[in-house]
């Protein structure tokens, strides 16, 4: 099989020549410390992984943003981190976020909504983005049998999130929002409806785009930050039609958990995605036991991730990272419908070990 091919079965939860091994999202200061700063697609390439070309190509009416929705950035001194607060300029008002970043990753140290009325310009001015799906199409040419075109159902600017929830609690705190769903949860309704509304006007416009995986979901909507009945309340009923509407126009559906999955693993597989993850082992900061998962919801969803990256990638043996592939293969691999990843990113790595996780994953043969 094409490294596609292979991809493809498991995510139709069918049994591959062999297990698929990939990676999420490929950290920048992984490609430039450990690669030496090449392309994405050569990193790929040169540790023989099944490729992934994330793109996220957004279009948007600009004579409107001009008018309703204004982005102007601006750098803050700080000694610490590089740091810049976005404004957005509505004819209702301001909003504004401020980002640090550092040699890692980008957070957000200032949220957008800090009052509810902040929630209701949203509502009045944001002009949302539609996908360019002829620049997906050219991603999905370029990437050829080498791997598969993934993107988010991300609508927001700046800081924007797969899942309702994830937007909500990026656009609020994550406190604060789980807060306001305990306080005022006809206000959160009304807010996640609003974003909901949103993205499926995004999705509406991806037709004719040939992504094979759209990301839904987030880690705010694991067990590891809210309770099943918050997930139940505030997060399934939202993003369950985005997946049905993504799914009706002929793309497959992941949702993104990282963090607790275990007390909800039947909640989400019944939200109807194609697969799930990541899957995070409990040395991690996670709960999966990926055989108990299989056994739940492997016959109805593709499993991607399990594998523990903070503890194999870096200050393991060969032998002992080669196990962990090992076990990952035989607790989630049967039948097929699995693709070995790490859960989640990573930045610092052995790189004899990513090999080697790499070497054995392609020996373990259906």
């Amino acid at each position: 099989m094409t490294s596609r091919e292979r991809m493809l079965a498991a995510l139709d939860r069918k049994k591959p020549d062999r297990l698929p091994v990939t990676t999420h999202h490929l950290m920048q200061f992984f490609v430039d410390t450990f690669m030496g700063g090449v392309s994405f697609p050569e990193v790929f390439d040169s540790l023989g992984l099944e490729a992934i070309d994330w793109v996220m190509p957004l279009g948007y009416d600009e004579g409107a943003r001009e008018d309703h929705w204004k982005i102007v950035v601006e750098e803050v001194p700080d000694s610490s981190y590089v740091t810049h607060r976005h404004t957005i300029h509505t004819p209702g008002g301001t909003l504004s976020c401020i980002l640090q970043t550092n040699q890692y990753t980008t957070w957000q140290a200032e949220h957008f909504v800090k009052t509810k009325a902040d929630m209701d310009l949203i509502g009045r001015y944001w002009v949302e983005p539609f996908c360019q799906a002829d620049k997906v199409n050219e991603a999905a040419a370029r990437i050829g049998q080498r791997g598969i075109v993934r993107g988010h159902c991300i609508t927001f600017d700046v800081f924007g999130q797969p899942g309702c929830w994830q937007d909500f609690c990026c656009l609020r705190g994550t406190e604060q929002a789980i807060l306001d769903a305990i306080d005022d949860p006809q206000w959160v309704h009304e807010s996640l409806a609003m974003l909901q509304s949103h993205k499926l006007n995004y999705v509406r416009s991806l037709a004719g785009a040939r992504y094979d995986l759209l990301e839904i979901g987030g880690g705010d909507a694991s067990t590891t930050v809210i309770s099943p009945s918050l997930f139940n309340e505030f997060v399934a009923p939202y993003d369950a039609p985005l997946i049905a509407a993504i799914r009706k126009q002929g793309i497959r559906v992941v949702y993104h958990t990282c963090g607790g999955m275990m007390p909800i693993l039947e909640d989400i597989a019944a939200m109807g995605p194609n697969a799930m993850e990541t899957f995070t082992p409990p040395d991690m900061g996670g709960d999966t036991r990926l055989a108990e998962a299989k056994k739940r919801i492997g016959d109805r969803v593709c499993m991607i991730g399990g594998f523990d990256q903070g503890h194999f990638f870096k200050g393991s043996s060969e032998e002992e990272t080669r196990a962990e592939v090992r076990r990952c293969f035989r607790e989630a691999g049967p039948g097929g419908g699995y693709i070995l990843a790490p859960s989640d990113h990573f930045f610092d790595t052995d790189m004899k070990l990513l090999r080697a996780f790499v070497d054995e994953a392609k020996k373990c043969l259906y």
